[in-house]
């Protein structure tokens, strides 16, 4: 293992970083504690929320975001991985307050289809309501050859942003069912595999059995190419 420290800017749920860095964890092929990944978790539930903020109902979480770049930064930090799809939306202000590169979990995304042998075409993906708004995954997929269908507005409201909700307040158990189905129904409408785009998601869809078709679990995206980056200075291809 090289001596790179990974930053994880986090907190944005606590429970979604706390997952990041079990995944960290689990993914690294070592056999003794000195063979793990070297990592600083910056967990601050204190970041203005951020569909909130996209949408003009609430403050700008930029400042605190930066406040815990700087944190990394002179804690020694050599990359960062932010285990939050919503928060690169301000991935260009973020960049332009640190000298760090910044993983992008999209392009992580991109390297999971990928991995899992999903060829160019249609994908669903499933996030939060700022997210696809935001077209941070419609823009970044366009780019490696997939189209991208999300949840129609009103499976957004019924099923994925209430199942969002529940994993935040710890209730993961509840949040498979509304997940699972609305997952389906991306596949029924052409999808060949489905990207979990918010990092409580992949928690609610954990919670029950397995989907029967390929799913891209971000968190476990971010932190394969965190591994990657730590023990060989590798970052995914870009696909925007």
């Amino acid at each position: 293992m090289s001596e790179r420290i990974l930053g994880v800017l986090g907190g944005m749920g606590p429970l979604a970083s706390a997952e990041f860095m079990r995944q960290l964890t689990l993914l690294t092929p070592a056999e003794r504690d000195q063979e793990h990944v070297p990592a600083i978790l910056w967990s601050d539930p204190r970041v203005p929320d951020r569909v909130a903020a996209r949408r003009g109902t609430g403050p700008d979480p930029l400042p605190v975001l930066v406040r815990g770049l700087r944190g990394l930064e002179a804690a020694g930090c050599g990359a960062i991985a932010i285990p939050c799809n919503t928060a690169h939306g301000w991935i260009v202000g973020m960049r332009a307050a640190t000298r760090l590169p910044i993983l992008h979990i999209v392009d992580a995304a991109a390297e999971d289809l990928r991995r899992q042998g999903v060829r160019p075409g249609t994908v669903g993906v499933m996030g939060t309501v700022a997210t696809l708004e935001m077209g941070l995954y419609q823009d970044g997929l366009r780019g490696g050859g997939w189209d991208v269908i999300v949840p129609p507005p009103e499976d957004m409201a019924r099923l994925v942003s209430p199942a969002i909700a529940e994993v935040k307040a710890n209730r993961v158990e509840a949040a498979y069912a509304p997940l699972a189905e609305a997952a389906r129904s991306l596949v029924a409408r052409g999808a060949t595999a489905v990207v979990l785009g918010c990092t409580e998601i992949p928690l609610g869809v954990a919670a029950g059995p397995a989907l029967p078709f390929p799913v891209v679990d971000t968190i476990a995206a971010l932190a394969r190419v965190s591994i990657a980056w730590a023990r060989e200075g590798a970052t995914p291809a870009a696909v925007a």
